[in-house]
Parts: C-alpha cells; sequence; structure tokens
C-alpha cells in the first residue's frame, strides 16, 4: 500500500491533499483577484463622482469575497466522505454562513439607499439622526426573519410560533393603527419630500417654518411664535403650500390717479413704472395697463416678478417701487386719487306748492 493511500478520518490522504489543494488554490485565486482586480476597480472609483461603485467596492470587501472564500472551503470539504453528522454540521454552518451574508447585503444596500437620498447639508444631517432609530427597526425586523428561516430549514416546525406572532401582530396593528400610520407616513415624508426642515409651509389655516420632522409628528415655529405639532398623517393628508419652492413670487398692484389727469400724462403713466421696475435689483417687469375707469379714479393694474423667494427682498422691492412711484408722480404733477364725492346745485323751484320759496336743490354725482 503507497503512502497516499493511507486511511485518516475515512479518507485517504490523498483526498485530503486534494482537498486541501482545492481550498488553498482556490483562496490563492480569490487572493489575487482581490489584490489585482479589486484594488484596480477601487482606485478607479476613489476618482468618480457617483458612490454606486464605492458602494459596490463596500459589497465586495464585506460579503462576496467572504463568500468566495466559503465557497472554496465548502467545495473542498465536499470532496471528501464525511460523516452524516459531520455533513449535516457542514450545511447548517454554510446555511447560517449564507443567511448572514445575505442579510449583511440587504442592509447595506438599505443604508447605503437612504445615505444616497440625503446630502451633506444641515437639514440631511438632522434626516440621518431621525432615520437611524427606523434603521435599527428595519433591521432587527430582517435579522428576525433570517433566524425564523434558519430554525424552519433546520426541520424544526415552528407554525404555532408564527401563528402565534401573526395573531399577536394583528392585535397590536389594530391597537396601535394611528401610530403606524404615522409611521409610514413619515416615511411618505422622507422619500416623497412636500416639506424639509426650514421650509416655510401652509397647511389649511396655519402657517410656519418646519422645525422639526420626526417619526410620528412634525413640529411647525408659527409665525406668532408658538410651537406647532402635527402629526404626519394630517400633513400628508392636507393640502400644502410649500413658499420655500417658489422659485420667483409674482406681485400684482393696483393704484388710480384723478379723473382730471390730462391724457398725455395718463398715457405716460406705464412708461413710468416700467422704468421704475427695470431699475430694481432681482425683479423682472411684466407689464403696467390703464385697466378701467374706477368709481373715483383711472386704475392702473401692474405685474413685475421677484426673483427670489425670500419675502424679506419682496417686501423691500416693493417699498422701493412704492417710493420710487410717489416721489416721480409728485415731480410728474400726477395726483393720486381718493375716495370723492362732487356735489352739483342747481336754481330751479323750491319744493313749495306755492313757489313762494326758491330754495337751490343739491343733485349729487359720485
Amino acid at each position: 500500500m503507497e503512502w497516499w493511500d493511507k486511511i485518516i478520518l475515512g479518507n485517504s490522504l490523498l483526498n485530503w491533499l486534494i482537498a486541501f489543494g482545492i481550498i488553498l488554490g482556490s483562496w490563492a485565486v480569490i487572493r489575487i483577484g482581490r489584490s489585482i482586480l479589486l484594488k484596480r476597480f477601487k482606485s478607479f472609483s476613489a476618482h468618480t463622482r457617483t458612490t454606486i461603485d464605492d458602494f459596490i467596492v463596500q459589497l465586495a470587501e464585506g460579503a462576496l469575497i467572504p463568500a468566495l472564500y466559503l465557497g472554496a472551503l465548502y467545495a473542498g470539504l465536499s470532496y471528501l466522505a464525511l460523516s452524516p453528522k459531520v455533513d449535516r454540521l457542514l450545511q447548517i454552518a454554510v446555511m447560517v454562513v449564507v443567511t448572514f451574508i445575505i442579510i449583511k447585503t440587504i442592509t447595506s444596500a438599505l443604508n447605503y439607499l437612504i445615505n444616497n437620498a440625503l446630502g451633506h447639508s444641515r437639514e440631511d444631517i438632522e434626516k440621518r439622526k431621525q432615520v437611524r432609530g427606523i434603521i435599527i427597526i428595519v433591521n432587527v425586523v430582517l435579522w428576525i426573519l433570517a433566524l425564523v428561516f434558519l430554525v424552519n430549514n433546520l426541520g424544526y416546525n415552528i407554525t404555532s410560533v408564527i401563528t402565534g406572532l401573526g395573531i399577536g401582530g394583528v392585535a397590536i396593528a389594530l391597537a396601535s393603527q394611528n401610530i403606524l400610520g404615522d409611521l409610514f407616513n413619515y416615511f411618505v415624508i422622507f422619500f416623497d419630500k412636500p416639506f424639509e426642515i426650514d421650509d416655510f409651509i401652509i397647511v389649511d389655516d396655519k402657517m410656519g417654518s418646519v422645525e422639526y420632522i420626526g417619526v410620528k409628528s412634525t413640529r411647525i415655529r408659527t409665525l406668532s411664535g408658538e410651537q406647532l405639532i402635527c402629526s404626519n398623517t394630517n400633513l400628508v393628508n392636507s393640502r400644502i403650500h410649500n413658499y420655500k419652492r417658489m422659485e420667483k413670487r409674482r406681485v400684482q398692484f393696483n393704484f388710480g390717479v384723478v379723473y382730471n389727469t390730462p391724457p398725455e400724462k395718463v398715457e405716460k403713466i406705464p412708461g413710468l413704472v416700467k422704468d421704475i421696475i427695470l431699475a430694481q435689483k432681482d425683479t423682472t417687469f411684466d407689464r403696467a395697463h390703464f385697466s378701467a375707469f374706477g368709481q373715483f379714479s383711472l386704475t392702473f393694474e401692474v405685474v413685475y416678478f421677484i426673483l427670489s423667494p425670500d419675502y424679506n427682498l419682496y417686501m423691500d422691492r416693493q417699498q422701493a417701487i412704492y417710493m420710487a412711484i410717489l416721489n416721480t408722480f409728485k415731480k410728474e404733477g400726477i395726483q393720486f386719487a381718493l375716495p370723492t364725492q362732487t356735489l352739483l346745485f342747481s336754481n330751479g323751484p323750491g319744493p313749495f306748492a306755492n313757489g313762494s320759496v326758491n330754495n337751490p336743490q343739491p343733485e349729487i354725482k359720485s
């Protein structure tokens, strides 16, 4: 009998050598590939703007490479004739490690998607703090499902346990449906982003700046100073006016001049207003027209745009335009109209039947 035919633990020495050769050879190939291919891809990803390649590198180092090492080990040991007990232990070990790698890959992908959806501003940092608790909850749920999967595949009957958990889950869901509704609507706010922190919003008859977006409620600082706390469900179901998303602000205003203004000056007014608006920064002129014969005045309508959603800037530009119109009209001798009445008197006969008294009767003309 040759030396390689010597039996050790139920396998010849040659089979042991072949098994170890498969394992060590595969590991060497994996190590070379990691040192060459992965290193080059990692260097390439460091010079790109996108983060998906960085995530692939991280996923390869954290899950793919360990899975390849495990596959090489399992392939080498599978070459040997193992006892049923040892083979069963090997299958259990492989199942546990594979489940661990899969769950780790899913959780890593979830973290990447959430972090990629966020930026690096102060608001996004606050969002990361808020969503950290939800990520922990999702991870716990995934690991519990993985544990149930493992126990079920190990041959244990957990149907009754799952049924009990299902009934308990339904009871808990019915008891806390409002909380769960707010939680799901938090995800709607988080991913759909109808508003973000520091946005100025109007909800129904309430308005203010968003201070905090929580799992159950959102806090708004109103203009009068108090803090308004709204449930996420109410916010999602309401019509929200988000003024921070405004790209530009449309402004319309009217004014009137007296009826005895000369026609040549009336014709000149739209051009004067246009020049005043064009002289302002961050404004775009749209139109200015003599729009109507009013009850007390000749009415003009003016429309322009503020190229910013900033309310303070809007008020500054509006004030500057009003002051410029006031000064320009004063120089041109154009008077603004006020609500007035003109009384016209006639010298006709008085109201007495004998005509002995002639009393002037006023006629009122508006």
